[in-house]
């Protein structure tokens, strides 16, 4: 095992709440803080949280600022910090602010660029799983522009269906589908979400499984080959809640 090497300073790339917990986590292991926050943020709490603060996106929208990697690496490299955490949500799943820290030499708290190519796009994961033989939902790739394809597409897979962002999670981008008749505006519409939330506007269709339940499996590994695991229920309450029954052997990308 080598020596765990410790960080002089953190900047997390979040706001709020989210950026909050792990400013005081860090506080606790004697890591000086450094926060972002947008224009209109400038009065929020996590911004007086950390040791230092900076201005990201200026005049740019709200979550716009949050998404801009290339002003997260300024802050980063004048800040003069070791390390950036994403918290959960805006970049936390985005390949490209990790390898964007791997170039600058800044340790990134997360996932390798390559793991979160493979895994965080859930169509990619998919993919993975199903070379793997593992029994997934049917489901569709990354949609087209056009609406006709698009048409075709759902068709096949079979309605009713759930459309899902390709990248990103709580819910973003989710919308149930039950005939083609709504599909162009949902499928619009959960474009829109995910663009705003996630920087990306990929979506693709999945077969609605209704009453769903399933269990999630978290696995936390680090470069010293320590891997907890944590087993855990989890639904999506704002879809149908959920009931006992038979657990189901799917996949189903979140």
């Amino acid at each position: 095992m080598g020596d765990v090497k410790s960080f002089r300073k953190l900047l997390v790339a979040n706001r709020s709440e989210i950026a909050i917990r792990v400013f005081r986590a860090a506080s606790e292991l004697g890591i000086r803080t450094v926060a972002i926050y947008s224009h209109e943020d400038r009065f929020a709490l996590h911004r007086f949280k950390a040791d230092e603060a900076y201005l990201v996106g200026k005049g740019r929208e709200p979550v716009q600022a949050y998404l801009d990697i290339d002003e997260v690496l300024r802050v980063a490299r004048q800040a003069r910090v070791d390390a950036i955490h994403p918290g959960y949500g805006f970049l936390s799943e985005n390949p490209d602010l990790a390898e964007a820290c791997a170039e600058a030499g800044i340790v990134f708290i997360g996932p390798a660029p390559d793991v979160m190519r493979r895994l965080g796009s859930k169509v990619e994961a998919r993919e993975l799983a199903e070379s793997a033989g593992i029994p997934v939902m049917p489901a569709s790739g990354v949609l087209p522009e056009d609406p006709a394809q698009v048409a075709e597409i759902a068709a096949g897979v079979g309605y009713p269906l759930m459309l899902k962002a390709s990248w990103g999670g709580g819910g973003r981008g989710m919308r149930m589908i039950e005939s083609e008749a709504e599909l162009a505006e949902q499928v619009a519409a959960g474009r829109r979400e995910a663009k705003a939330a996630f920087g990306r506007d990929e979506v693709f269709l999945e077969k609605l499984v209704r009453r769903a339940r399933h269990v999630e499996v978290q696995i936390l590994g680090d470069h010293h080959r320590s891997r907890p695991r944590q087993r855990s229920p989890c639904w999506l309450p704002k879809i149908r809640p959920p009931r006992r029954g038979r657990p189901r052997c799917w996949l189903i990308g979140r």
